[in-house]
């Protein structure tokens, strides 16, 4: 067109600059800016709002506001688009300023500005200024537009305010494909995933057809659920409609197979995409980070870097969370040195995953020390150095963590609480966990769910409390679930109460029949008190039931490679060494005044029974350990139950016979053993409860599942749809100013003569 001196028009120029903006192609749109002002159109008031446009959807929101001051003409378009280049770039607040700005220079919001606006709202979370664009919207007449009734959908579901988005959604006349997704969406990302479903459900019964959003909403839901039937319905759903090539909706496919524990199937659908993005990468390398396949984690990881795709916080947060429970230092540290490499350790969700990472790999010092280093904390960060101390038995520590943060910027939530509550009860504080468990409530508002009843009664029972704990139990405003029978039962088996012990087994075995672990704990106890013939009906109820209970694994590092060994297991290529060394430290340690505890295997001779405890599975990873490295150097061992207390007294006396230390990470806590003595101080160990921890070990699992979901989704900084927006912290306009903030007047189109007004409600002159 310039080649053959055709003049362009301001039509050519807002088309152009439209196209860069979509495709985000700055120095196109910067050509084209420069053009137009060449042609005389730099005081147009239409090619000037399209260049705020350009600019804005590039990201270069400076320059896009610099070119809104410099039009000497500004119209309500001009101001809704500058208004939404801020929402959309991570700044909300002053998004929110600017509408006061609008209404000062006199233009009155209209439907585009509440749609615009509401976003901003949901982004800093401040229900209070939506509920007043809510009034507005209803005074002015808007209310009947389905996109501004989608907006307050989302704005009352990003505030946490769910009920208001379901009376906003019920209310609504017609619905679009995007008032439903929203629905859906809000209800998955409030955690009510029944009702997600339920909407997805009617939304197909009512014939709308399905969009990816959809089918990736109602995948969230099946996921949170871990509802793996519905979750292939969905699949099935989106194959018929067509979006199964959709890589956004292929990547919420593997989430959702991830998390219902078919990895393999979520493994098959990654191979199968063509083209995989960063997304594809994550979410497959946190679907194995969270079925606890570390392994096929870190070689997939090392794939993507083969194939030169660039991890970004998220991915590093996923495999740290894997090693963090494979709890090797080594790779730890390895992991540490990419982060740096990579410039991730100023980011503060890769950095408190790392203080994770070191607390779980025996590195608790080191855990502290980044720490300290990081300038600003996460709540979660706080909660892993507290939960840290407490798996490290160091309770005060804890305790006084705890108190400093009190005292911070950063509030303790419920997690925070569990953390403190945990430390206090494997150090024995129970005055502290006491004090918490009140101020809980009292002092910061939260109330207390099973984990921390459980956490109470775990506290009482272990220091011999157990009537007092079992009143608590009974007091208790909610249904008492697994968790808190769960710790009754342990609590009865130290302290050798059969009458509670029976109790609390009876509810167990009501909650959770499946379960071989509470019968096996419940004969143990029968077994302390001498009483066979219960020992012998709990056995004939396993057997009718086909209940088992969970063999002991334990794991041992050695040169980049992990040893598993099995209670009795002869798979191992060094079998006989490990066995020779094995027979001879016990004779060692016999020598020193090791006698073996055999009270909890019943029916075969007594020489058997002590062949069957010489041979749990953390004795034979020892064994190896003390085989395979130089004298002086730490054994790190990996548990996947609990230390028994045969095991415990056992590695007491081999760290005193051979001069090594040892470190034992079962699921509960570490347990340092050095000259004859463990971290513990016997506390912990006093209750050979190995029979409850299929109860803990899933408790552990659904919680460290959830930890690294949350750490994750916020490591993303992204909403789960691929969005480019992204929240920011810089803020431009006082919270103090923004919470006073208030919409009222009515709509432009109803010529009332009453001008819509975004006033200051606390100026009583207004």
């Amino acid at each position: 067109m310039l080649c053959d001196d055709i003049r362009p028009v301001v039509y050519n120029f807002t088309y152009l600059l439209k196209i860069c903006g979509d495709k985000s192609d700055l120095r196109m749109g910067k050509l084209v800016h420069s053009q137009l002002i060449c042609n005389g159109f730099s005081t147009n008031v239409y090619s000037m709002t399209a260049v705020v446009n350009m600019y804005a959807k590039c990201h270069h929101i400076d320059d896009a506001w610099k070119m809104f001051e410099r039009m000497p003409n500004r119209d309500l378009v001009s101001w809704n688009t500058v208004i939404a280049g801020y929402a959309q770039n991570g700044f909300p607040r002053k998004a929110l300023e600017l509408v006061l700005r609008m209404q000062e220079d006199g233009n009155s919001p209209d439907s585009v500005t509440v749609v615009t606006v509401l976003p901003a709202c949901g982004d800093i979370k401040s229900s209070r200024i939506g509920k007043s664009i809510h009034g507005y919207v209803i005074r002015a007449g808007f209310w009947s537009l389905v996109n501004v009734s989608t907006a307050l959908m989302n704005m009352y579901s990003k505030c946490g305010l769910i009920g208001k988005a379901r009376l906003v959604f019920d209310r609504m006349r017609t619905r679009n494909v995007v008032s439903w997704n929203s629905m859906i969406d809000g209800f998955a990302e409030s955690g009510d995933s029944e009702a997600a479903i339920l909407i997805f459900k009617k939304m197909m019964k009512e014939g709308v057809e399905p969009t990816d959003v959809t089918i990736m909403g109602a995948l969230h839901a099946c996921a949170d659920m871990g509802d793996l039937e519905q979750g292939r319905t969905v699949h099935e759903l989106s194959n018929r409609v067509g979006l199964t090539s959709n890589v956004s909706v292929t990547n919420s496919l593997i989430a959702m197979y991830s998390k219902c524990k078919s990895v393999d199937l979520a493994a098959e659908l990654f191979g199968k995409l063509k083209k995989k993005t960063l997304v594809s990468w994550n979410a497959l390398i946190l679907g194995y980070a969270q079925n606890g396949r570390v392994s096929e984690a870190l070689d997939l990881f090392r794939k993507m870097d083969q194939e030169n795709v660039k991890p970004d916080s998220f991915t590093m947060v996923s495999v740290i969370a894997g090693l963090a429970d494979l709890s090797v230092l080594r790779k730890a540290k390895w992991i540490h040195g990419l982060i740096v490499r990579s410039h991730l350790d100023k980011n503060i969700f890769v950095m408190t995953a790392l203080v994770d990472m070191y607390a779980k790999c025996g590195g608790v010092h080191t855990a502290r020390k980044l720490f300290n280093m990081m300038e600003d904390r996460h709540v979660m960060t706080w909660n892993s150095m507290i939960d840290g101390y407490g798996t490290h038995g160091l309770g005060k520590e804890a305790v006084e963590l705890f108190e400093e943060m009190q005292h911070s910027v950063v509030k303790p939530n419920n997690v925070t609480f569990l953390c403190v509550l945990s430390a206090c009860s494997h150090s024995g504080l129970v005055d502290e966990g006491c004090k918490f468990f009140t101020s809980m409530k009292q002092d910061y508002g939260l109330e207390p769910a099973n984990d921390h009843y459980g956490a109470m009664v775990d506290l009482l029972g272990r220091a011999g409390r157990l009537k007092e704990a079992w009143d608590f139990i009974e007091k208790m405003p909610t249904k008492p679930g697994i968790s808190v029978f769960g710790a009754m039962l342990g609590a009865c088996k130290i302290h050798k109460n059969v009458e509670l012990a029976e109790k609390a087994a009876g509810r167990l075995f009501e909650l959770d029949p499946e379960e071989g672990g509470y019968h096996v704990l419940l004969a143990n106890i029968y077994s302390d008190a001498s009483m066979w013939e219960n020992v012998a009906n709990v056995r004939k109820i396993m057997s009718k039931k086909g209940l088992q209970k969970t063999p002991g694994i334990s794991l041992i590092e050695l040169r980049n490679e992990i040893h598993t060994f099995y209670s009795g297991s002869t798979s191992h290529p060094q079998c006989e060494k490990i066995y020779a060394r094995l027979e001879k430290l016990v004779d060692e340690i016999k020598k020193a005044g090791y006698v073996p505890n055999t009270n909890s295997i019943h029916d075969v001779e007594d020489n058997v029974k002590k062949q069957l405890v010489n041979t749990h599975s953390e004795k034979l990873a020892i064994s190896f350990g003390l085989i395979n490295t130089n004298p002086g150097t730490t054994i790190h061992i990996r548990k996947n139950l609990r230390v028994c207390g045969d095991c415990h007294n056992a590695t007491k006396y081999i760290s005193l016979v051979t001069g090594r230390e040892i470190i034992v990470r079962d699921m509960h806590r570490f347990h340092h053993f050095k000259n004859g003595s463990c971290s513990c101080g016997d506390y912990w160990a006093n209750n050979n409860v190995n029979q409850v921890n299929n109860v803990s070990v899933r408790a552990d699992q659904e919680a460290r599942r959830a930890w690294v979901t949350a750490l994750t989704r916020v490591a993303a900084r992204v909403p789960r749809h691929d969005s480019v927006f992204e929240i920011s912290s810089a803020t431009d306009l006082d919270t103090n100013n923004l919470s006073n903030l208030v919409i009222k007047g009515n709509s432009p189109g109803l010529n009332t003569g009453v001008s819509p007004q975004l006033v200051n409600s606390s100026n009583p002159s207004l």
